[in-house]
């Protein structure tokens, strides 16, 4: 039986390596790479109108600025779902980084000067970006991280939170790092989600 539910857990990480490459792919077609062809097209018609037209042409010059921002703010979102690469400036910065490009005030609780392996904190950070995801501007969740007797602790409460099946990845992965991931919500609405992860095995 420990065998079956092994590969079965295999099984879900694999599948939900997959669905994470195809999402990634869409959202570079449908978005990055759209917005970029129609940057391209705005640049061509602010060439056209600078003789003809400057007062329009600045118009236009300004509106290219803001898509511009915008397009870097997306692509960073996007390449941070791939890998954090922040995480290496530390796991307490990271998580509040996260939450200030969503837009939600949080409060973050780590250990200062506390340092973790890549894959624990890529755990909590996918955790927290995760209950991030489906947090409103007022549900002010909250995280907190301690290390103890060789085991990295998690919790994340947000109230209001719901989860569906997007965090089952998640407790796989957590299993197959040797530790484990739960979430319950409670009558209130508020949502835990608690990690348990071996510092090294």
């Amino acid at each position: 039986m420990e065998v079956e539910e092994l590969r079965a857990s295999r099984k879900r990480l694999v599948l939900a390596a997959d669905a994470d490459r195809r999402r990634i792919e869409r959202d570079l077609h449908a978005g990055v790479q759209q917005q970029l062809v129609a940057l391209a097209v705005n640049l061509q018609q602010a060439g056209a109108l600078a003789g003809a037209d400057p007062a329009g042409a600045t118009r236009l010059l300004a509106e290219l600025e803001r898509d511009v921002q915008q397009l870097l703010d997306e692509a960073a979102q996007l390449a941070q779902r791939i890998y954090p690469p922040r995480l290496e400036a530390g796991l307490a910065a990271t998580l509040r980084l996260a939450a200030v490009s969503a837009g939600i005030p949080v409060t973050v609780d780590v250990e200062t000067g506390a340092s973790y392996p890549p894959e624990v904190a890529e755990t909590v950070y996918l955790c927290w970006v995760e209950v991030l995801a489906y947090a409103g501007a007022a549900s002010r969740p909250a995280v907190s991280v301690r290390t103890e007797n060789g085991w990295v602790s998690f919790q994340v409460v947000s109230p209001g939170a719901r989860f569906d099946a997007g965090l089952e990845p998640l407790l796989d992965r957590a299993e197959a790092l040797g530790g484990r991931l739960t979430i319950q919500t409670e009558a209130d609405g508020v949502t835990h989600v608690s990690g348990s992860l071996p510092v090294a095995r």
